[in-house]
Order: structure tokens, then C-alpha cells, then sequence
């Protein structure tokens, strides 16, 4: 018998969701938000993920967001689901009318990226101001079942040309050499991707941004290796289509090595 997860831990600008603050969603969904991990009440790059939010809010609704207010709103929310370790997501909406951020935070069982190597399935699709993490991604999750629906684990987007840009959820990277190569493409920098970008940089290792392609000179074939990333983890690539690729254990144990000096802040 399955056992199905506790139900989310729902806040709404410190207070318990209501049927009335839960319509905001359900009814507003323009907005946008942040996924991080936590765990004993730390989280890498929470920097990042503050100024993420702050940045998206005065793009899309001409407001800043506080970074001291999403943190002890942050640990509100864990307080009253009783976790110390956590999947937490912090969304903001302005519903029409509002003249302040709503900032929902959902907190969740912790999670981690499966370990084994992904396939993935190339798609023609580029998402709309894709440098904005927002909910409601239809064509993302779309092309995501289609993909599990053809064999495969998920979804890899690509703009006209088979320009490849990122997964569904997560960012994608390529070894060329020594070199960690990240398309250069219009995409989301997932806080993991930034993280590991710092950290090859800390260590000497080359990252660099290339246009990759899914065939031709710049085709993903060329490259030795590839791998995906998000919050919840890394984790190698085995093939893009047809194109297969090896499990390169040393480029997963430094990535992952780099990824853990990250440090952690307190939330």
C-alpha cells in the first residue's frame, strides 16, 4: 500500500490559508516565486533566492520585497508544519487591486533529485520572460508528460533552431574537456546553476556559456557528458533523444563536492 505524503503546510503573509486567502491562486495565478531546500533551518544561496524574489516583484508588480520580511515569514511557516528540514516555496501575488505583495509559503517533506541518470526528450518550446520562476508553467508540465508518456524522464526545451535553452524544471550542463559548458540561451539561472557557477569559479575550473544546439558543430553530441540541477539536487544525463551519453562519476563527485562548499544561511 502507498503511503501518500502529509498534506502541505499553507501560509499566507504569516497566517494560516483560508478558503478566501486560497482563491488568490486559484484565481490570480500571475505572479511568481522560489523553491529551496531546507534543512535543519539552513539553505544555500538564500541570497540568491531573496534577491530572485525582490527582482521578479519589481519587474512584474513595481515593488521591492523585503528580504528580512520572506525569512521570518519562512520560519513561521516551519514553525507551524514542524520541520526543520523542508521543501519550501515562496510565492507572491498582487491580486488586481492590492497594493501590497501577498507572499504565500508552502512547506512540504524534504525532496532530493533522483540519482539516477535522466533521459531526456528535446521539445519545441521556449517559455515567455523565461528569466522569471513563475507557477502555472502549462507548456512546461505539457511537454513533461508527453515526455514521461514517450519513455523518457523529462522534458528538454529549445528554441527555433534546436537551440537547446533548459529542462522543464531544472538547468542543464555539459562537459567539454575541463570546461562545464551551460547553453547560452534565454533561460532561467536556477539558483543551483549560480551556485555551481561560484563554486567551479572558487576552484579554478572553467564555466562558460556556449550556444549549444541539439546537431551541428555546436550539437549536445560533441560534449562528453551532461548533467541537470535544480533544488533539489544534481544529477547525470544518459541520453538527449537518441544521443546517449556516459555517467561521468568524476564530473557528478566534483560537482556535487562544489555544490556542498556552497555555504548554508540560516533562514
Amino acid at each position: 500500500m502507498t503511503t501518500q505524503p502529509p498534506p502541505p503546510h499553507i501560509e499566507f503573509d504569516g497566517r494560516p490559508a483560508t478558503e478566501e486567502t486560497l482563491r488568490i491562486p486559484a484565481l490570480y495565478g500571475f505572479g511568481h516565486f522560489t523553491a529551496l531546500q531546507v534543512r535543519d533551518g539552513r539553505a544555500r544561496g538564500l541570497g540568491l533566492h531573496l534577491a530572485r524574489l525582490d527582482a521578479a516583484n519589481r519587474e512584474l508588480f513595481g515593488l521591492p520585497v523585503d528580504g528580512d520580511r520572506v525569512r521570518e515569514l519562512v520560519r513561521h511557516a516551519l514553525d507551524g508544519a514542524g520541520r526543520r528540514d523542508a521543501s519550501v516555496r515562496v510565492n507572491a501575488y498582487q491580486p488586481p487591486g492590492a497594493t501590497r505583495t501577498t507572499l504565500m509559503v508552502t512547506v512540504r517533506e524534504p525532496a532530493v533529485m533522483p540519482s539516477g541518470a535522466r533521459s531526456l526528450m528535446s521539445v519545441p518550446y521556449a517559455r515567455t520572460a523565461p528569466h522569471i520562476k513563475r507557477p502555472g508553467e502549462f507548456g512546461q508540465t505539457y511537454y513533461g508528460v508527453l515526455a514521461e508518456r514517450a519513455g523518457f524522464d523529462d522534458a528538454l526545451l529549445t528554441a527555433p533552431g534546436g537551440v537547446v535553452t533548459e529542462g522543464a524544471v531544472t538547468n542543464i550542463g555539459f562537459r567539454d574537456g575541463d570546461s562545464v559548458v551551460w547553453p547560452d540561451a534565454p533561460a532561467l539561472t536556477g539558483i543551483t546553476m549560480a551556485l555551481l557557477e561560484q563554486g567551479l569559479e572558487r576552484a579554478g575550473r572553467p564555466s562558460v556559456r556556449r550556444p549549444v544546439t541539439l546537431d551541428g558543430p555546436d550539437g549536445a553530441g560533441r560534449f562528453s557528458a551532461a548533467f541537470v540541477c535544480n533544488s533539489q539536487g544534481i544529477a547525470p544525463v544518459r541520453r538527449i533523444d537518441d544521443t546517449v551519453f556516459a555517467v561521468d562519476e568524476e564530473l557528478m563527485k566534483d560537482l556535487g563536492a562544489v555544490y556542498e562548499s556552497a555555504p548554508e544561511d540560516t533562514v
